[in-house]
């Protein structure tokens, strides 16, 4: 098992962001975390990611607590932008480059090329899509065993949301396994192995999906629009 996360809480102040999960990644798998905004979703990636720790109940990488090991195996790509204003295409990957030792340049050249990016383009001037598919780029280029990205498909036309969900899937490392953030589920639903509905901090329904939609009679689209209605 890549991740065991039991009984998890997180609170901040009074206000409780998750609570109660109890969720397991398995190597290899691609995961839906789905959930509208404000559900739960980044609090919980977040966690995963080493950037925030539980108020209760524990998440553990291989068996091991997380820390600075599983932070070398773990590509999280947030929802804001990790570049600093001066910085062109070419520069967040030199930047990468320097800050992870799994980085691989030459893939987030060929992503980027992929990606139809121009690499002397000034970040900060970037649309919202071209922005996104920059994230991507960055965080896929890592030679990791779990790559989290959190609502990868925001600001991206739906013409090319297949061909980025395909881009993600085909440039991830070989084995590794994939929890993509949304609350757009029409396109991943063809793609995944496992959905986990989360609503108001909680796991409201998780299976895998061909199982879901034996058990429940309902495409993961249906199950969505059941839940958040």
């Amino acid at each position: 098992m890549l991740i065991d996360c039991k009984n998890v809480q997180k609170k901040y102040l009074s206000k409780t962001a998750v609570e109660d999960i109890s969720i397991e990644i398995e190597k290899g798998k691609i995961y839906a975390l789905l959930g509208p905004n404000g559900s739960g979703k980044t609090t919980w990636m977040k966690m995963v990611a080493g950037l925030s720790k539980p108020t209760s109940g524990y998440i553990l990488f291989k068996g091991e607590p997380i820390g600075v090991k599983s932070k070398s195996k773990v590509a999280y790509m947030p929802t804001e932008p990790f570049y600093y204003n001066y910085m062109t295409v070419q520069d967040v990957g030199k930047y990468y480059q320097d800050f992870f030792a799994d980085f691989d340049i030459q893939r987030y050249n060929s992503l980027i090329e992929r990606m139809e990016l121009n690499q002397k383009d000034k970040a900060r001037n970037l649309s919202s899509g071209l922005a996104a598919k920059l994230k991507i780029a960055a965080t896929l280029a890592r030679k990791a065993e779990l790559y989290m990205l959190d609502e990868p498909l925001n600001g991206i036309d739906i013409i090319a949301r297949e061909k980025i969900i395909t881009t993600i899937l085909e440039g991830a490392s070989e084995d590794a396994s994939i929890i993509i953030s949304s609350h757009l589920v029409d396109e991943l639903e063809k793609v995944i192995d496992f959905a986990i509905f989360i609503k108001n901090g909680k796991v409201a329904l998780q299976g895998e999906a061909e199982r879901l939609r034996e058990e429940k009679n309902a495409s993961i689209v249906e199950l969505y629009k059941s839940i958040y209605a």
